[in-house]
């Protein structure tokens, strides 16, 4: 096991716990080994980088994901849940998925408020 997969198994079970194993059970069968690849690249090179915060990272990535449109949708769900563990407001979010707008156009920036709205409701039944 090298130093970036360990850090990333550890940063990826804190942010979306199980995220390796449903990746592994999904995919790993056709495309070997990508649940480690994800898991080492994605949260051990990237996310675990010094020079920004995790919170930064988070959204930046949200307004990727929003800028590139609704095919993003399910990756859009799991990072606003990463951004929130992080320490991102809601409020903080809805600006930057709004502020996208201007580059994805007004309906990405819709969609991804629409699955923003969802995770927040499910996030606040879960801490209730």
């Amino acid at each position: 096991m090298n130093d970036t997969y360990a850090a990333g198994q550890a940063l990826s079970e804190t942010l979306n716990p199980g995220m390796e194993a449903v990746l592994k059970a999904r995919y790993d069968r056709i495309v070997p080994g990508l649940s480690a690849s994800v898991v080492d690249f994605a949260y051990g090179q990237q996310y675990a980088r010094p020079g920004l915060g995790l919170r930064d990272r988070y959204l930046g990535t949200i307004a990727a994901l929003t800028a590139l449109g609704g095919q993003t949708a399910p990756q859009l769900r799991v990072n606003i849940r990463g951004g929130l563990k992080a320490g991102l407001s809601q409020r903080e979010i809805g600006e930057m998925i709004w502020q996208m707008a201007l580059y994805g156009g007004f309906p990405a920036a819709i969609n991804a408020l629409n699955i923003a709205l969802e995770v927040f409701a499910e996030e606040d039944e879960t801490n209730v």
